[in-house]
């Protein structure tokens, strides 16, 4: 592990998340399936990066209950299916940004996701990549609204300035996704929080 890596992983822990560090991709989905036990409910937050793990197919194939609401049948049930996540056993996602003293950083639309990694699921795993790296608080804000969120935004056909160039303008556009900021500067209370570093890029 490089010592940047090891830094960030001590930094977690000295909040009191739990965290270790995998090379790639194919570590963290290991660690996922390794964590999660069979017939466990498994809530997952908006994240590209859990998408690109593709892990839904094995966690089915547990026995495992997966409420994404991303993957709706219809608009009308995504409200519900970000509520249902909420009450789950775990609750997977990512983080826009992890600073290297060990704070994470998220900008939601929502807020259901913000809201699961602080309050809600009896276990909450964070799967980031390095790539989500930043120096401090301000470089993490930085990175968020640079890479994220006008990613996102086009993801998701917004109409926002954002979206048509990539750069934050803090619009008051009516499609605007930037709603809620949260930092979470060490272990909530009530919420066992567990931060997987894979040293390779994932998501935005």
């Amino acid at each position: 592990m490089e010592e940047r890596y090891a830094r960030v992983v001590a930094a977690l822990e000295k909040r009191g998340i739990k965290a270790i560090y995998v090379p790639d991709k194919e570590g963290a989905q290991q660690e996922l399936l390794e964590r999660i036990p069979a017939g466990a409910s498994v809530g997952i937050g908006g994240s590209m990066t859990i998408q690109e793990l593709e892990v839904e197919e094995a966690l089915a194939a547990k026995g495992c209950e997966v409420v994404w609401h991303w993957r709706a049948p219809s608009p009308d049930q995504i409200d519900p299916l970000r509520r249902r996540a909420l009450g789950c056993d775990f609750y997977l996602a990512s983080s826009n940004a992890l600073t290297e003293d060990g704070r994470l950083v998220n900008i939601d639309g929502t807020g259901n996701r913000v809201m699961g990694m602080v309050y809600g699921p009896r276990r909450v795993i964070l799967v980031v990549g390095v790539n989500k790296l930043a120096a401090d608080l301000g470089a993490a804000l930085d990175r968020i609204r640079r890479e994220a969120c006008p990613a996102n935004a086009r993801r998701l056909k917004r109409k926002t300035p954002c979206a048509a160039t990539g750069q934050c303008n803090d619009c008051n556009s009516p499609d605007r996704m930037c709603q809620v900021t949260t930092i979470i500067e060490g272990k909530p209370s009530s919420t066992d929080l567990e931060v997987i570093l894979v040293g390779e890029k994932l998501g935005y």
